[in-house]
């Protein structure tokens, strides 16, 4: 088999910027008075490794409750905003018109839409009438590289098929004003919205990266770990404190078994494109992959700029990394998400 090329990638952001600072003046005029607990919660906007986002809709919009249906709105159009601009950008890119896309891959988790997100695009780009269609939900943040090797086994079935993979993720919009647990304060620390887009072609030849492997792995009784609750105002986050443990603990082994499969070890990668998660998953990767503090170095600049735009965020690393050039290079994308699962690709430059 060929491998297919990865022969661009895009990114884009809605307009409103938030620093951290903001942040989490906004939580204490939201939560002080009514959790107990939030100032002992409130050091976690300090702490994770974010120093700004970028938002769907302006700060004051989450000053009173919202319903499920409310935020759900503002999803639909935003997602398909930044999808077209992420799309157009990454075509652009690649030197190609949306008419030679065969197959779309959309990813996201963060709503609810039904015609999917890319049936919805349809209306706004000149993809042609019988562009496949592949929507993928639940994925979280492992959603970017997870899809990339979707995209990539599409691109496989023949020489010059096209794949537009297209992952949009609006995080700040499951904030949930009535919940005053941890994990929503967490959450409120960390999501930001953005989306991505990645132009893959199968067959070999012409510029970008070889998609040369990709795979995942779920770890056994672990449902529990990584998620949403559907709540009456919305999707509620779960985050358990154990993801840390989880990756220092097997990781390691995990990254080691795939490359494997592929006659490769960690020696052999030179880039580590890692969703970053938050501050302590990333230092929790660095442990595990045997990297110096703060060795992950492209993946905490994506957090510290845009904070954790879930599936989208491993493509912010790689567009990133793919700017500063690769040429020569074998970079490791790797992704957690929902499941809990692990997700894994190669590329080479």
């Amino acid at each position: 088999m060929i491998a297919p090329r990865l022969l661009s990638v895009a990114t884009a952001v809605p307009q409103h910027r938030l620093c951290q600072g903001d942040a989490l003046s906004h939580a204490k005029r939201i939560f002080q008075e009514r959790a107990p607990e939030f100032a002992r919660m409130a050091p976690v906007y300090g702490n994770a490794g974010v120093a700004a986002r970028y938002l769907s809709v302006p700060l004051d919009w989450f000053e009173t409750p919202r319903s499920w249906s409310e935020a759900n709105g503002v999803y639909l159009h935003a997602a398909e905003d930044l999808l077209a601009l992420s799309a157009e950008r990454a075509l652009e890119r690649a030197g190609l018109v949306p008419e030679v896309v065969d197959t779309l891959v959309t990813v996201s988790s963060t709503g609810i839409a039904t015609p999917s997100l890319d049936a919805r695009l349809m209306r706004r780009i000149g993809f042609r009438s019988d562009v496949k269609r592949a929507p993928l939900f639940g994925l979280g943040c492992a959603g970017g590289v997870l899809g990339l090797g979707r995209a990539a086994q599409l691109a496989t079935v023949r020489e010059g098929e096209t794949v537009l993979l297209l992952v949009v993720e609006l995080c700040s919009l499951t904030f949930r004003w009535r919940d005053t647990g941890k994990s929503n304060q967490v959450a409120g620390a960390l999501f930001g919205d953005g989306a991505a887009a990645a132009v893959l072609r199968g067959g070999g030849g012409g510029g970008g990266v070889s998609v040369t492997a990709w795979g995942e792995h779920t770890w056994p009784d672990s449902l529990d770990v990584m998620g949403w609750s559907v709540e009456e105002d919305g999707l509620g986050v779960i985050f358990s404190q154990r993801i840390p443990e989880i990756v220092r603990a097997g990781m390691r082994e995990e990254t080691e078994r795939f490359l494997a499969k592929h006659n490769l070890t960690l020696a052999d990668i030179d880039l580590f494109a890692c969703h970053p998660g938050g501050a302590k998953v990333a230092a929790a990767l660095e442990a595990a992959y045997g990297l110096p503090e703060g060795g992950l170095r492209t993946s905490r600049a994506i957090l510290n700029d845009y904070g954790n735009m879930s599936a989208a965020t491993v493509l912010f690393v790689l567009d990133r990394m793919m700017e500063a050039g690769t040429v020569g290079q074998r970079i490791l994308a790797q992704a957690l998400g929902p499941g809990f699962t692990a997700g894994f690709a190669v590329l080479e430059g």
